[in-house]
């Protein structure tokens, strides 16, 4: 009997999955951090290390230039570990640390020695935030009728056509990009542009430890199409005008020591070669932790997304795919408090995407923080492909974050964060499967005050209380989508208890007992553009 392939694949992962460590012989080899006790005598010139984009940066989120977790591990260190281990894999200067392959008996030796702070176990499996691609058999331009419209739309939902008509694509703002492989960027015409404006600044393979990234999984071609891609003058994505560094952190198959320590390594990267953005649409979620772990402080990955952020670089990440799964939740390093986790949108419906994960946080944090679309037309390796996966709602949010930073270079990162969550269509209301929505571009185009006019009102009769629409609101035509409500209620704690998205098919939409809600309780109603709130 034959066993498919993917089924092969899916019983190695399961099994790799769950095995402690490697066996050389009769060794058993397993991953750790290494943590050392100090950087004394080590010598540091910001201004030689770090490009002058990281010192900028820098100097606008008044970070200082020349700090201790700037500075490299102890070359003596990392050679004193070297001689005692299997492998030294990637140092980390922001921890201070080496990752190392190593057995039983290495590992005791290892930790008698005095520069030794601390030494934590590794190990972890990775999804790529993306589902199968329709793909074509040679490089296609030629789009459906279907496809065209999203590959506009996934854009103008965003309002990327009014960045368009101010000629804000990018510019000036420099992203890094991780994931899997970058196949065919160097001679894809979705990538032309980049290419002839020499905006491909720097690549790393942190696999193999060399610069060539253009092979391997397609996913990272796919990704880097939604954040500036333009096929045959049609864009893909909107920071068209952004330069790049191109991170490989993932094998694209299965890589069951690396993918964290790399996404730390890039990051590291990223902050010297003057990155203001990091684009992620990877993550890491069962088998190396569980739901009640993601909570921004657990794994390795969120503590170095939160460690970029601190040093001034704005980090997107794919909140995931498991909304139809058993874990369900969003990954790590989405959990992140400093990481804007991207959900998915269905282009269709307009709300939520069924396999888009969803929030809070494992201590209650509202994620997602915003969304885009989970389904969009993407450049692969032989043509355009319709792709599927919140892995494309991160990098669209990417370019639309890029654009908008464009308009505001004066801004910092967490400036930025907070102004992309307020740009969002359904803010201040919020929920976890759409976090405050999807960003909007007019909001950073001298319009940040505009309003919405209320269409709806809440009345109170004795104890019941109603959520009524205006009677010019109700859609009479069969053929057209009926307009949709969300609310949600808040507890006196903070998060929800409660989130309900609902299609509007008649005047009396919502009715309550005010009797059901506790003290110090939120309700909050958001329809057409605007939010109405009533506190108990």
């Amino acid at each position: 009997m034959s066993i498919p392939h993917g089924v092969t694949l899916l019983l190695y992962i399961f099994l790799v999955g769950f095995s402690p460590g490697i066996v050389k012989g009769q060794e058993e080899l397993n991953k750790y951090w290494v943590l050392f006790t100090d950087k004394n005598g080590i010598n540091f010139d910001p201004y030689s290390y770090f490009d002058i984009k990281a010192i900028e940066r820098r100097l606008k989120s008044n970070i200082p230039i020349n700090h201790i977790s700037d500075w490299p591990v102890k070359p003596q260190y990392i050679d004193s570990i070297s001689a005692l281990t299997t492998q030294t894999r990637h140092h980390s200067r922001w921890f201070n640390a080496v990752a190392i392959l190593a057995n039983a008996e290495q590992l005791s030796t290892i930790k008698k020695l005095n520069f030794i702070k601390e030494i934590i176990p590794m190990s972890s499996i990775s999804y790529s935030a993306s589902l199968n691609n329709e793909k074509r058999h040679k490089y296609e331009t030629d789009l459906s009728e279907y496809e065209l419209k999203l590959m506009k739309e996934q854009t103008t939902r965003m309002g990327g056509h009014l960045f368009e008509e101010k000629n804000i694509k990018g510019k000036g703002i420099r992203i890094a990009i991780f994931d899997a492989g970058f196949p065919t960027v160097d001679v894809n015409p979705a990538f032309k542009h980049i290419r002839e404006n020499n905006n491909i600044l720097q690549t790393k393979d942190f696999l193999t430890g060399k610069e060539n990234v253009y092979k391997h999984s397609t996913h990272g071609t796919n990704v880097l199409s939604c954040v500036a891609g333009i096929i045959e003058g049609e864009r893909i994505g909107m920071a068209t005008e952004a330069e790049f560094l191109l991170a490989r952190t993932e094998s694209g198959l299965f890589e069951p020591y690396s993918e964290e320590e790399n996404w730390l390594a890039a990051s590291e990267w990223a902050d010297k070669n003057g990155a203001d953005i990091i684009s992620s649409s990877l993550g890491y979620t069962n088998n190396r932790y569980f739901t009640w772990e993601m909570d921004g402080k657990k794994s390795l990955v969120a503590k170095a997304a939160n460690m970029a952020a601190r040093k001034g670089m704005l980090v997107l990440n794919a909140a995931g795919n498991d909304g139809e799964s058993d874990w369900k939740y969003q990954g790590t390093p989405a959990d992140a408090d400093s990481v804007l986790s991207v959900g998915g949108i269905d282009a269709e419906t307009d709300y939520h995407i069924y396999f888009s994960s969803f929030g809070p946080s494992a201590d209650k944090r509202m994620k997602p923080n915003i969304c885009a679309f989970g389904q969009a037309v993407v450049a692969g390796k032989r043509g355009m492909e319709l792709a599927f996966g919140t892995s494309f709602s991160a990098p669209l949010a990417s370019g639309f974050a890029a654009c908008a930073w464009q308009t505001s270079p004066n801004r910092n990162n967490m400036e930025m964060f907070n102004k992309i969550e307020q740009s969002a269509d359904l803010y201040p209301y919020y929920d976890y499967a759409h976090g405050y929505g999807v960003p909007q571009a007019y909001f950073f185009l001298n319009n940040e005050n505009k309003k919405a006019v209320p269409t709806y009102s809440i009345t109170t009769n004795e104890n019941i209380l109603k959520v009524v629409i205006d009677k010019n609101q109700i859609n009479l035509k069969k053929e057209t989508k009926d307009p949709i409500m969300y609310y949600h209620i808040e507890n006196p704690n903070g998060y929800l208890d409660k989130y309900y998205v609902v299609a509007v098919k008649q005047y009396d939409v919502l009715r309550f007992d005010i009797n059901d809600f506790q003290k110090g309780s939120v309700l909050r109603v958001f329809f057409k553009g605007h939010c109405i709130v009533r506190e108990f």
